[in-house]
């Protein structure tokens, strides 16, 4: 669908610009925008290395084992029926942190890792061939969402592009980001609730 809708923009733009006589601004802009985006991809990838690299340092010390101990209570009421000392749950509980921390891309194999858990745990999984007809369970459907709209406390992607745009100030958006991660993970919580018990 993306596909689609990208590949829409683009022919739309070429067809604008050629019909009123602005093919030399599109060409200029596709340049200009080609070293720009490879510029940001490089400054991003240092910011990732540095907090992938900081989530290592984290786990070796120990500090993500302290974090999921705090957030296992709530995941167990969370995440019905799962394992309270499972490899599930400790995994969902680094990836929910990475994510709060603004670490999408550092929390995308945790996730993998956490949903993998789950298939074995859940029984999903059926050794090595593949998925089973079955449809997701809600336990997985619940951390596919939360994956999907994170709690961000410190949004370290975001502030890092605000950053390079020339942003004085680029965790002036805190408070925002707080607010709105907060209700749209709550809401994000309660639809898939509700969803999965209908």
């Amino acid at each position: 669908m993306m596909n689609i809708v990208i590949t829409g923009l683009f022919t739309a733009s070429f067809i604008f610009a050629a019909v009123t006589g602005h093919m030399t601004d599109i060409s200029s802009a596709c340049v200009t925008s080609a070293g720009t985006a490879v510029t940001l991809i490089i400054t991003l990838a240092g910011i990732i290395c540095l907090w992938s690299g900081l989530m290592r340092v984290c786990t070796a010390a120990g500090v993500t084992k302290k974090i999921s101990a705090l957030l296992k209570p709530l995941l167990t009421r969370l995440f019905s029926g799962i394992d309270p000392q499972g490899e599930a749950l400790g995994f969902i509980s680094l990836n929910l942190t990475a994510n709060m921390l603004g670490l999408g891309n550092a929390s995308t194999p945790l996730g993998i890792k956490a949903m993998q858990a789950l298939e074995k745990e859940e029984g999903i999984y059926q050794g090595g061939h593949g998925w089973s007809p079955s449809q997701p369970s809600p336990n997985m459907l619940l951390l596919t969402v939360l994956n999907t709209a994170s709690l961000q406390i410190l949004p370290t992607t975001v502030a890092a592009l605000r950053l390079k745009h020339g942003s004085a100030a680029p965790m002036e958006i805190l408070p925002c980001v707080w607010a709105v991660s907060a209700v749209s993970v709550t809401l994000t919580v309660i639809f898939t609730k509700a969803w999965c018990k209908k």
